[in-house]
């Protein structure tokens, strides 16, 4: 792996800024998860801790601790020791969270597969794991089923977490006894090294890699952000819904509640989780941009809608006073105090009603990442008063690498390293990381490992940034995926595809083609839920003007020339899309060639 022996200069490499003494919190001192969930449950036996559409009433702390004990004991019988694997193919349930800190405080390595996978991605993740144990539920028995049939390598056991039909379920489980266990002794002997579990990377550009991640890791990790953040509060309640596969479900939901005492409630079908937000009023609510734009579609059509002429009028004028505030101290102007009182009447008057109706008025941490998010959504949601932390991280950073802080969002960077996380960029931009975050390394990988991570422990990430006087980091693109045009322009296409869906809530997908090509040209698709309600005559028109829009955003050179408007939107974990809605760009070239070159033609 190439590696760059300095810095171009003094912004090419940044480290933590520490917080002033004032606001410096405390110290997380666990040395492993499982310490810091004993912990938890101890301190805080009668708060609940998880909850679904099937424990509507919640499971405290007290109890999630006994049955983490009976279920350890379970698996330790099923024959699961330290350093063994156990695959959990479950949606997000309170399950999911039993078992695996259940098989944590074995020693074990437990990890989620991506329900969407193909039955041949479930079987090279079983077989690229060593999975001993594997843990589904009924609605996924088949996909598992299919999965098994291709391999040689079965699994030891295999468990039903609902099962009715004879095989071992959950409650089966929980009454097996292990004689040969002492639980106390098994999560003590757990140490900072041990492995706490795997991520199977998206898989864009090959088979799916399995990050080794520690307790240190995710630790080390926590740490710096509770640093930078002081949040969250114990007994602070968050929504699980992004997919345990990611590690952001695992670092934000499943770690997070373990360290702060944090309430979860599992959302099994993440199309409902804008109809639960109301109902569980989260303090923590992390979400991927797409999630944001369609709150802020609903804001916005909601406003449209509005039949009483006076209420849209004061919902419009609360909404230009929040932009003005925010546009003033994004340019580091002062806000005059006559507009701070204007802002304060309008939120006390409009804002906080229509944060409380769409569930996140009790939001302390709003979280954006996972891809680019057009400028103009944060600056929105912001003005709501919804002041979104976006930031940046990978699976082999243990979810975080840098980050806005509260009060201080720059908006266009992902913002500065946390404490602990030392960033600078190579001669060709490239994002390089390097701390006790950082991934122990890809499962049965070395050489891809010292590929990833070179002999100075940098982490070569792929991505392409550049830093402000500030430090703050802005992402560009990743290396790869440059487009360079026929004239030899280069063109970042993850700008122009969020500019794109920046300019109508119609647009679900959007892939820009234009490497060696003379120009620009894209394929979108609907947002189904958006675009329902309008005829296909209809819809074409207002993408063709989104287009427009767009381009008069764009330079000349990245505007889109000719688009094709699919008839079908991408569902992640499907041919065009990661689990984690990352476009599969050789995928979608080779799939849609022929419509690719008809725009050219």
């Amino acid at each position: 792996m190439r590696r760059t022996s300095g810095c171009r200069d003094d912004r090419h490499m940044t480290t933590s800024t520490p917080l002033p003494t004032a606001v410096r919190p405390r110290t997380l001192d666990d040395e492993t998860l499982c310490a810091a969930f004993q912990r938890t449950a101890a301190e805080r036996p009668d708060d609940v801790a998880l909850a679904d559409e099937r424990h509507r009433a919640g499971i405290t702390w007290h109890d999630y601790s006994g049955r983490v004990r009976r279920l350890a004991e379970g698996l330790h019988s099923l024959g699961l020791r330290r350093g063994d694997t156990l695959a959990l193919l479950l949606t997000n349930r309170v399950e999911f969270h039993l078992l695996d800190t259940a098989a944590i405080h074995l020693g074990a390595v437990p990890f989620s597969v991506y329900t969407t996978s193909a039955p041949e991605q479930v079987e090279y993740l079983l077989r690229d794991s060593g999975a001993r144990i594997v843990v589904t539920e009924t609605a996924l028995q088949e996909r598992l089923s299919q999965a098994l049939e291709l391999s040689d390598q079965r699994p030891e056991s295999l468990v039903i977490v609902d099962g009715e039909d004879g095989s071992l379920n959950l409650d089966e489980l929980e009454l097996l006894r292990s004689a040969e266990l002492d639980f106390e002794a098994s999560w003590r002997a757990v140490g900072p090294d041990d492995l706490l579990t795997l991520i199977y990377t998206s898989g864009t550009t090959g088979p799916p890699k399995g990050v080794e991640l520690t307790h240190g890791n995710l630790l080390a990790a926590w740490r710096g952000m509770y640093a930078a953040w002081g949040l969250p509060h114990p007994g602070s309640t968050t929504i699980s819904y992004l997919p345990s596969a990611h590690v952001a479900d695992r670092f934000g939901c499943h770690y997070a509640a373990m360290l702060f005492g944090a309430g979860i409630t599992s959302c099994g079908d993440p199309r409902q989780v804008g109809k639960l937000l109301p109902e569980v009023r989260p303090t923590v609510f992390a979400a991927v941009p797409r999630i944001w734009q369609k709150l802020k579609a609903g804001v916005e059509t909601a406003i449209g809608a509005e039949t009483d002429d006076a209420r849209r009028e004061a919902m419009t004028w609360a909404l230009e006073t929040g932009r003005r505030v925010i546009d003033l101290e994004q340019r580091g102007e002062p806000v005059p105090e006559e507009l701070r009182a204007e802002l304060a009447r309008a939120d006390e008057l409009v804002l906080s009603g229509i944060r409380q109706r769409i569930g996140l008025d009790r939001c302390e941490i709003a979280v954006c990442a996972a891809a680019p998010v057009p400028p103009e959504v944060l600056s929105f949601h912001q003005a709501l008063g919804l002041p979104i932390i976006e930031l940046y991280g990978l699976s082999e950073t243990s979810a975080v690498a840098t980050a806005n802080r509260p009060g201080h969002q720059r908006i266009g960077t992902v913002g500065q390293p946390p404490p602990g996380v030392e960033l600078r960029l190579a001669d060709d931009g490239e994002v390089l990381l390097r701390g006790d975050m950082l991934m122990r390394g890809y499962r049965n990988r070395p050489d891809q490992t010292g590929e990833a991570i070179d002999a100075d422990g940098w982490l070569h990430t792929g991505d392409l940034g550049v830093l402000d006087e500030d430090g703050y980091l802005r992402i560009v693109d990743r290396k790869k995926e440059l487009i360079i045009n026929a004239a030899g322009k280069n063109m970042s296409p993850a700008n122009i595809e969020s500019t794109l869906k920046a300019a109508s809530g119609l647009i679900g997908q959007a892939c820009v083609i234009g490497d060696a090509r003379p120009y620009n040209v894209a394929l979108l698709t609907p947002d189904a839920e958006a675009s329902a309600q309008l005829t296909p005559e209809a819809l074409h028109a207002e993408i063709a003007a989104a287009v427009e829009r767009a381009n008069e955003r764009l330079s000349r050179v990245e505007q889109i020339k000719r688009f094709r408007l699919l008839d079908q939107d991408w569902p992640p974990g499907g041919i065009e899309l990661t689990p984690t809605m990352k476009l599969k760009r050789r995928a979608i070239g080779k799939r849609y060639a022929d419509e690719i070159e008809r725009l050219y033609a």
